[in-house]
């Protein structure tokens, strides 16, 4: 089950907001890990039983942890040791023994089939990383050990977060899991975010997609340059809208129900440096990554060589833990490389001119983005090939899809990729305070009309998945 779809939006998603709104306190938690189940069970079956492993996995070794904590740190390192290990063979299995085999030449001694039963469940990079946040946070004692198995199965398994993220790190929703409150206004602002998130996903991302897709999924010997870069160009806004249109969905979904989590996206895109933009995109990695492995390696804290290490071997595993692929490696690598040479004072270009920074880190992040979308490095090459080495005999097919309504979405997902709403909302504060009953009651409008209009969308557009639903 998705959330951009009929099933969720018009049946699932009003049903669950009701009956937990209804419920007594006591009973929310439950009722929430059942319905994440159901969420989860809808699309990947019988595999939901690796969801369930891991989280009486986490559970047991989490109590475990505690118990040997108290009143010395007796063995407990090596249990939390193994317990990662134990989470990361899973998640390794799962997601990168193929690639392992492939690239180690093991064809022999496993057979394809092996291989080929092999099937990836929805979610396990994330859900993953959650057990490990909690075992960890556990053994730094900066939160306590659940003793409540559902509690610990929420945190696991809430639907809002459970497929595609944000990443939530155990210390930041101990507190919401047993204490939490629900009022009409969380609801509502929790309902508009959620529409927002709706609206990126399906009205800008999927329109960005079928152009994207169109130029991508061709034979790039045919393709023209104009027709490379507008691949790209639109590549670049899809990701953006599809992915923090997601995080928009489970963040509003979240504080329909009580929770409140951090943000995961901040504009990366008018970032003027490559280390902004980590400041900016997908936060919530790369802040897990920041807290549980570059500051355990030592930081900066051991030197400069010692700390350009640290950097790039965070970006490689960045990298990795998109997917088992050489491709991701490198795109990691990329971004690893610049915020390194950042460390240089590289690009040395101009402070008054901040437009150049922009320039700069767009130039930076759309490169890296051909390596995240085309699956072979040959392909990626060929492609840079095509960007900047200007072809205009190939074909111009893809044009065929720049419609004046697509010219008006591309133009409104350039806009809104900045912080346009805020500097808006920010400019009209006076009058908003002044006029607030007229304020809020165009809102409501504004929004419902929003979520007639992205359904109407929905209803005409052929099925395009969320990006992260891969990883």
């Amino acid at each position: 089950m998705v959330f951009s779809s009929f099933l969720f939006l018009l049946l699932f998603l009003p049903v669950t907001i009701l009956i937990n709104f209804l419920l007594p306190k006591k009973a929310s938690n439950l009722f929430l890990l059942l319905v994440s189940l159901v969420f989860y069970y809808y699309g990947e079956e019988l595999l939901t039983y690796i969801l369930l492993a891991s989280i009486l996995w986490n559970y047991a070794f989490g109590v475990l942890i505690e118990n040997r904590l108290k009143p010395e740190r007796k063995h407990a390192k090596l249990i939390l040791g193994i317990a990662i290990v134990g989470n990361l063979l899973v998640l390794g299995y799962y997601k990168y023994f193929a690639f392992l085999v492939e690239n180690l030449g093991l064809h022999s001694i496993f057979k394809g089939s092996a291989l080929e039963d092999i099937v990836m469940p929805i979610g396990i990079s994330f859900f993953t990383f959650h057990g490990i946040s909690y075992l960890v946070d556990i053994y730094r004692k900066e939160a306590k050990a659940v003793r409540n198995i559902i509690d610990m199965g929420l945190y696991v398994a809430f639907f809002p977060q459970l497929i595609a993220g944000p990443i939530i790190k155990y210390h930041d929703v101990a507190q919401q899991l047993t204490q939490r409150t629900i009022n009409v206004d969380d609801v509502r602002t929790g309902i508009n975010r959620f529409i927002r998130g709706l609206a990126k996903k399906i009205i800008l991302a999927n329109n960005f997609a079928l152009v994207a897709d169109s130029i991508f999924d061709a034979d790039i010997a045919d393709l023209s340059s104009p027709v490379a870069w507008l691949g790209i160009c639109c590549y670049t806004l899809q990701i953006y809208f599809d992915f923090s249109g997601y995080s928009d969905m489970a963040l509003g979904l979240g504080k329909m129900m009580g929770f409140h989590f951090k943000e995961n996206f901040d504009y990366p895109y008018v970032a003027q440096s490559i280390q902004e933009f980590w400041r900016k995109w997908h936060i919530s990695l790369s802040t897990w990554f920041k807290e549980y492995v570059y500051i355990p390696l030592g930081g900066n804290r051991k030197g400069n060589v010692r700390l350009y290490f640290n950097l790039l071997l965070i970006f490689v595993l960045t990298g990795f833990w998109h997917g088992a692929s050489f491709n991701f490696l490198i795109w990691g690598l990329i971004h690893g490389l610049f915020i390194v040479l950042e460390k240089f004072n590289f690009p040395k270009l101009p402070t008054a001119i901040s437009g150049l920074k922009h320039v700069y880190v767009l130039a930076v992040v759309m490169i890296a983005w051909v390596f995240f979308r085309v699956e072979t490095l040959n392909d990626s090459l060929r492609y840079l090939h095509k960007l900047f080495f200007f072809d205009f005999k190939g074909s111009y097919y893809a044009f065929v899809f720049i419609s004046p309504y697509f010219i008006l979405l591309f133009s409104i997902g350039i806009l809104f990729a900045t912080p346009l709403r805020q500097k808006l909302t920010r400019k009209f504060t006076p009058f908003i305070a002044q006029n607030a009953l007229l304020f809020f009651g165009g809102q409501h409008v504004f929004y419902l009309l929003l979520f007639v209009f992205t359904l109407l969308e929905l209803s005409s557009l052929s099925y395009n998945p969320f990006i992260y639903f891969r990883f």
